[in-house]
């Protein structure tokens, strides 16, 4: 939690990043992500039925299982990923299947113990936080909480309900991918999810391009890229880590000059 406050700040639009656990070099392709300038990374656990992930994050999963990672082979990375990075943000996002099948109490100590700061379970609303949400906050790991375009004022309570990190805002009604929401309907609702909550505000889905990023970066707390990551992942194999890096540090330069320019 404490990484968390020490990365999201007025002046620092923070970039979160986005990989699939087991898809080509992870180990590498994470530090790639830290040295082109990611200040949060999410590492994707890789599910058979990833219902919020569009072809190209599907695609890595089917290519990490593919590979028999396993839910043991991600807290292995993860761990290994804090002792190399000892202070940035590590989230793990994912599928609640992986998560409770041993047990809320067994995922969340082996969370706490490999140094995750905190998850993002996709399927489970917030009206069923007691499946695994005590026993996160209860390991000291943060229950990210997903809002999205239809989540209107009746729900947000529920949502914010319990959740810590920051506030994933999904821009669009859909899968992960190419599809943006518009910016002026971006900045409408992180306005408006800002004036009920302490919790930075990160945007994500359909974001590529720095400019983007950059348009995001000007209203929001952070910048979530994904499928553009997984994608460069896909193409390069075990070479990717130089064009993640090169890719992530247009996103950051982008990101950083972005209140700037205001």
């Amino acid at each position: 939690m404490n990484r968390f406050a020490a990365t999201f700040s007025p002046d620092h639009p923070a970039l979160v990043a986005f990989i699939t656990a087991g898809d080509g070099d992870t180990a590498a392709n994470l530090d790639a992500l830290v040295e082109g300038g990611a200040d949060v990374i999410e590492l994707g656990m890789p599910f058979t039925d990833p219902m919020a992930d569009g072809p190209s994050i599907q695609e890595a999963n089917l290519r990490a299982l593919g590979k028999g990672t396993t839910t043991a082979d991600i807290f292995a990375i993860a761990k290994a990923f804090r002792e190399r990075h000892p202070d940035v943000p590590l989230v793990l996002m994912g599928y609640a299947n992986p998560m409770v099948r041993r047990g809320a109490n067994w995922f969340a100590g082996q969370c706490a113990e490999a140094g995750v700061d905190g998850v993002i379970c996709v399927d489970i609303p917030a009206e069923e936080d007691e499946a695994l949400g005590p026993a996160l906050r209860e390991a000291g790991v943060a229950v990210i909480r997903l809002a999205t375009p239809t989540t209107d004022a009746a729900r947000l309570p529920a949502v914010l309900e319990g959740a810590g990190g920051f506030l994933y805002y999904v821009s669009v009604a859909g899968i992960t991918g190419k599809q943006q929401g518009a910016q002026d309907s971006i900045e409408a609702a992180v306005k408006r999810l800002k004036a009920t909550t302490g919790l930075p505000v990160a945007v994500g889905f359909g974001v590529r391009t720095p400019e983007q990023a950059a348009a995001i970066a000007r209203v929001a707390d952070g910048v979530v890229v994904g499928s553009a990551i997984v994608e460069i992942v896909g193409e390069h194999g075990n070479d990717a880590p130089d064009h993640v890096r090169d890719y992530v540090a247009s996103l950051s330069a982008a990101i950083g000059a972005a209140r700037k320019d205001m």
